[in-house]
């Protein structure tokens, strides 16, 4: 099963035995604590995260795989002054697509030679726990970002499985815990969302840019920088991701990334249909046109605010700011947010 795997594109695969959660305690303490922020159904699915057997009757293993999205040899790419950055797994192709097309593939093939194996294949959206089945199958241990990462190819991965009713040998060697000493990824964010081997969703930059339909908690905008969907700083960061001789894996050809940045006044003027022209193909669109229009207007204040008045692009932002705050078809709370921000930017650069 794993060669095949291998020959369908994916760059790590493995096997787990299912069974009950062993850190599912933890899991109902980050819950009780509200650090999954909005995201009710974290919560709802609490019990079904617990045991992934519980997603399919009689199932025994699963086949755990990953995407590379990027290499730890990419070098981060330049995001020119007025634009908003977009995480990186994000740039490319629907993730989503990519992978359960392959795993239906391989689940039909699996049907096809063992004839009572039932088989459900998972990306993402169903309530298992891909990281502590990933573990367990050996593709990488979880880092301090709770991130899986590979001691070869890194962090930048994407996870996906099929579970099965099929007896299978299973991976008897997880990989051991290397960030050893290392802090980077808990200093380098810029909420303070990370402690050693866990995260404050609702202060995480992805969580509040992608996830967050409400209005962003003024004491966290500054910390939002110019990220408009997701955030890579903590694996940016990373020492596993920095740049080695030798085996690094390759990119799946899925997520040739097409850009690496949106145009905050170009998002500050979308309708409807230029968000979705935009996102078309893409991981993006769980962002909506309003939650976008949110992201943009933060991360214009942000950038102004780094780049100071004088700066042309600064004026730009300015200007379309103020459109913004003037729009009588612009939603209320957006007008309010612009006005906000803008007041804030003024008496900030009152003395340049």
């Amino acid at each position: 099963m794993l060669e095949r795997c291998r020959e369908l594109g994916f760059a790590l695969a493995g096997v787990a035995r299912v069974g009950p959660m062993r850190h599912a305690d933890e899991m109902r303490e980050w819950l009780a604590q509200g650090k999954h922020g909005s995201m009710a159904y974290l919560a709802e699915h609490a019990r079904l995260k617990a045991d992934a057997s519980q997603m399919l009757e009689g199932a025994r293993c699963a086949i755990m795989v990953a995407d590379l999205y990027a290499t730890r040899n990419e070098p981060t790419d330049p995001v020119p002054n007025g634009h908003g950055r977009i995480a990186r797994y994000a740039r490319g192709g629907d993730y989503h697509k990519a992978i359960k097309k392959r795993l239906h593939r391989l689940c039909d093939e699996m049907a096809e030679r063992f004839s009572e194996c039932q088989t459900r294949a998972f990306v993402d959206t169903a309530p298992v726990h891909e990281r502590e089945l990933a573990l367990a199958a050996g593709l990488g241990w979880v880092g301090k970002h709770t991130l899986m990462i590979h001691p070869k190819v890194g962090s930048w991965m994407l996870l996906g499985g099929v579970l099965t009713t099929l007896d299978l040998e299973v991976n008897e060697h997880e990989e051991p815990d290397h960030c050893g000493t290392c802090t980077r990824c808990i200093d380098a964010c810029p909420t303070d969302a990370i402690t050693p081997y866990s995260v404050d969703a609702s202060r995480c930059i992805s969580y509040l840019t992608i996830e967050r339909r409400e209005e962003i908690a003024v004491d966290l905008q500054r910390g939002i920088g110019e990220w408009v969907f997701g955030c890579d700083i903590c694996q940016e960061v990373c020492p596993h991701n920095s740049p080695r001789d030798g085996d690094v894996g390759q990119r799946n050809v899925a997520y040739e990334p097409g850009r690496a940045s949106f145009d905050l006044v170009d998002v500050l003027g979308w309708d409807e249909e230029a968000r979705r022209a935009a996102f078309a193909g893409t991981a993006l669109k769980r962002a909506k046109l309003g939650m976008m229009k949110r992201n943009a207007v933060i991360a214009a204040g942000n950038a102004v605010s780094r780049m100071g008045r004088g700066e042309p692009t600064s004026r730009v932002l300015l200007d379309a700011l103020v459109r913004v705050r003037a729009s009588e078809s612009e939603e209320r709370e957006i007008r309010s947010l612009a006005d906000r921000t803008l007041a804030g930017l003024l008496d900030s650069l009152a003395d340049e």
